[in-house]
């Protein structure tokens, strides 16, 4: 369905299924890693050395995105501080808005315009709950501090990848692995 053909290819998406599974017993180890791993396939399908992912593995990242940050979404929902949980569940359902006019339009700014700031807010409260519990989200105007502080890095982050449609891990590639 998705051109898979490759070894390569199928411990990916292996990976991609399996490790998001750690969010369910620990949310943050499991979201830093489902995190990093939806950064970095590209690049370790490149160790089986037989190609890259394939002209529509789009789609199926888009998919295994969703299925980790799915994931991410559900422990938002039990969380009992109510300015986080009903942010997380507005960060989530605007993503999914933006990723689903993307995927009707085909047009590439609805990723940047629509940014997934929810990835950053859930590591940030599972973060903040495991290391600085006594820190609370007691008013809005905590929440948008945070909210703006950590767009920060993302605005970029989405500018690069998803409007420029920049490809860092070329850089890596051609500067690291076939070095």
């Amino acid at each position: 369905m998705f051109g898979l053909t490759t070894e390569g290819q199928y411990f990916v998406v292996a990976l991609r299924v399996l490790v998001p599974l750690l969010i369910l017993r620990k949310p943050l180890l499991g979201g830093v890693l489902a995190m990093l791993l939806d950064g970095a396939d590209v690049i370790i399908v490149e160790l089986f050395r037989q190609g890259g992912m394939g002209p529509r593995y789009h789609q199926l990242d888009k998919l295994l995105d969703l299925y980790y940050l799915g994931l991410e979404f559900v422990i938002s929902l039990r969380w009992t501080e109510q300015l986080a949980r009903t942010t997380s569940i507005v960060l989530f359902v605007y993503r999914m808005v933006g990723v689903t006019f993307f995927e009707l339009t085909g047009i590439r700014i609805m990723l940047f315009l629509f940014p997934n700031l929810f990835e950053n807010w859930f590591l940030f409260c599972v973060a903040r709950d495991r290391f600085f519990s006594a820190y609370r989200l007691e008013t809005w105007g905590r929440v948008a501090v945070v909210l703006g502080l950590l767009y920060i890095p993302k605005l970029p982050q989405e500018y690069l990848l998803h409007y420029a449609e920049a490809m860092p891990w070329d850089w890596f590639k051609r500067n690291v692995l076939y070095r």
